[in-house]
């Protein structure tokens, strides 16, 4: 062990079990701060991770949270770096670990936090992929035609799209909407985001249309038509996230617009769309539900680098 491992060893959690502090940790996450349980999984991983690199680190199973301080932790980050990683990764990962300690300080079950002053990676600018107009088009052109044949999947997928591109809705927010949180005169629904925070998104006037023309079909199977689970299996039970997710991925792949395009890319769209036409940032920002503003400019650089692209296109001398 090195030098600066013994001496931070001396710390109060020298004789905490590492498990039971990452255990505990979890919990706290799902009972205090009623995370997901997506988040508390991705959690559970990136503690998995870091308690893998500290047994070869430290060359023994027998350590604790009392040994780790900011050069481990640095060298931590090495390691991810040399599995390949991406920068974006590593940014979430120390996050997650920096939680966790500040948990353990907090608990008094460390002197200090390790990982407080232990910068981050800087992030890529990821331009998230998006659908032109046309593309749009074309999607919903096909999910027309085959909600016209008035099944439940033809029916269901029409509307997930219309919810997915209209309102900017999260696969996740999807898959947990309930029936009596859709309020069709109104033309609003309330939607539960990250960190379980709800929020009120518009309807579309076609998702209105697109959910009386599911609903026939979604009463057929059983589910009763004022509560329970929006989207629905044949048996009136909640459908999958896997499969609302292979419905939509299937349909863009028959439009012929799955290249570089996830169901995700529908949420970009929308908040695309909505910028290239001059919505103003910040309504966007709380259309989506996100909780910082910089995670909205991102689309900002998606419109600008349209209008690049339409300079160079069209310009004589660009």
């Amino acid at each position: 062990m090195s030098g600066s491992g013994r001496e931070a060893g001396t710390r109060g959690a020298a004789t905490t079990d590492p498990a039971a502090a990452v255990d505990e940790f979890l919990r706290h996450l799902s009972d205090e701060r009623q995370l997901s349980p997506n988040t508390v999984d991705a959690y559970r991983r990136d503690l998995g991770d870091l308690s893998e690199f500290l047994t070869d680190y430290y060359g023994t199973p027998d350590w604790h949270w009392g040994h780790v301080d900011r050069l481990t932790l640095r060298s931590f980050m090495g390691w991810g770096t040399r599995k390949g990683l991406a920068r974006r990764t590593l940014a979430r990962k120390l996050s997650g670990v920096r939680t966790f300690f500040r948990f353990l300080h907090i608990e008094g079950q460390l002197d200090g936090n390790p990982a407080r002053a232990l910068r981050a990676p800087r992030r890529e600018r990821h331009l998230p992929g998006h659908l032109g107009r046309g593309g749009i088009d074309r999607v919903f052109a096909l999910a027309e035609s085959e909600a016209a044949e008035n099944t439940l999947k033809g029916t269901r997928t029409l509307l997930s799209l219309e919810l997915l591109y209209g309102s900017g809705l999260r696969l996740a927010e999807l898959h947990g909407l309930d029936v009596g949180r859709i309020d069709p005169v109104g033309e609003r629904a309330r939607v539960t985001g990250k960190g379980r925070k709800e929020r009120i998104v518009p309807l579309t006037g076609s998702s209105i249309v697109a959910l009386r023309r599911y609903q026939p079909r979604r009463e057929e199977t059983g589910a009763s038509p004022s509560r329970g689970p929006l989207m629905v299996n044949p048996r009136g039970e909640r459908l999958s996230r896997r499969s609302v997710q292979k419905d939509v991925r299937n349909l863009l792949q028959r439009a012929g617009e799955a290249e570089g395009i996830s169901v995700h890319s529908l949420r970009h769209s929308f908040a695309t769309h909505l910028l290239d036409s001059g919505a103003d940032l910040m309504a966007v920002k709380e259309l989506l539900g996100h909780v910082s503003l910089s995670t909205t400019q991102i689309y900002t650089h998606t419109s600008k680098e349209r209008l690049r692209r339409i300079y160079r296109d069209a310009h004589p001398r660009s």
